[in-house]
């Protein structure tokens, strides 16, 4: 198949799975692995075409952000939403600048730990549905600022391929007493500057790689597909999660975690 196939290919995964708790770094890396993709430039591929999956969360809750922009000046609830969201994504910054070369050289290359990473997550998830304690926040942008940090410091565990920054951040926030609509949410504003600074970490990082022949033209159509696919799932998640919790994302998590195994057991 030619290159741009698999661009759109990795791209709807990207869309698909950014926002629901099964790990779309880890789902992509085991596509690319299946698709035989080897070439380096796929797992910078892979991290950066993320943000355009982010890129529907601005569009969709724009009126949200912009409004808490505007108002940081004058509205301390503003800046107290700034702050939290700030505060949480600090852990990642610290350790993802320090473990960078090891995560994407040495964990992205590991098919077999990002299986079991899937179905440990899945197990927690189905856990956590049925035994988080009751929730006293309900409203993403007011959250207390230990909660925050303490969500953050779950965010860092989805720097192993297959964790799920979703999925351990809505652990993090549910074992605080978070709703698990507004843990969602959450999720998704953290996800902003998250994967801006992986985006450009990357951007740096593999300049030489993104402007060989053909390979930015293959990032920007993994990025409009995974934000035009995205735009959808976000909606999709958000009742599921209404409706019925966490627990169809620990069973497919787990799905996929124990098809990916037998997979390369027999191959």
């Amino acid at each position: 198949m030619p290159d741009w196939v698999y661009a759109v290919i990795l791209g709807i995964i990207e869309g698909l799975t950014e926002f629901i708790p099964v790990s779309s770094t880890g789902m992509m890396l085991l596509a690319k692995h299946g698709m035989g993709l080897t070439d380096p430039f796929w797992n910078t591929f892979a991290v950066m075409i993320q943000l355009g999956a982010i890129l529907a969360v601005v569009v969709l809750y724009f009126r949200k952000l912009w409004g808490a922009v505007v108002t940081l000046p004058t509205d301390p609830a503003s800046r107290r939403f700034a702050a939290s969201v700030l505060l949480a994504f600090l852990p990642s910054v610290v350790l993802g600048l320090l473990l960078h070369d090891f995560i994407k050289g040495v964990l992205f290359d590991s098919p077999v730990v990002q299986c079991i990473s899937l179905i440990l997550g899945g197990i927690v998830l189905l856990l956590i549905d049925r035994m988080a304690p009751a929730p006293v926040q309900d409203d993403a942008t007011r959250l207390t600022l230990k909660t925050s940090l303490i969500i953050g410091l779950f965010q860092v565990l989805a720097m192993m391929p297959g964790v799920s920054r979703s999925g351990a951040t809505i652990v993090g926030a549910m074992l605080n007493r978070v709703d698990k609509r507004a843990a969602a949410e959450f999720t998704f504003f953290l996800a902003i500057p998250t994967m801006l600074g992986a985006f450009v970490l990357d951007a740096i990082e593999s300049r030489d790689q993104l402007l060989a022949g053909g390979n930015l033209g293959l990032l920007a159509i993994g990025f409009v597909t995974a934000f035009v696919v995205a735009l959808g799932v976000i909606k999709l998640m958000l009742a599921i999660v209404t409706r019925r919790g966490f627990a169809p994302f620990g069973w497919l998590r787990i799905l996929i975690g124990g098809a990916g195994l037998a997979l390369l057991t027999l191959a």
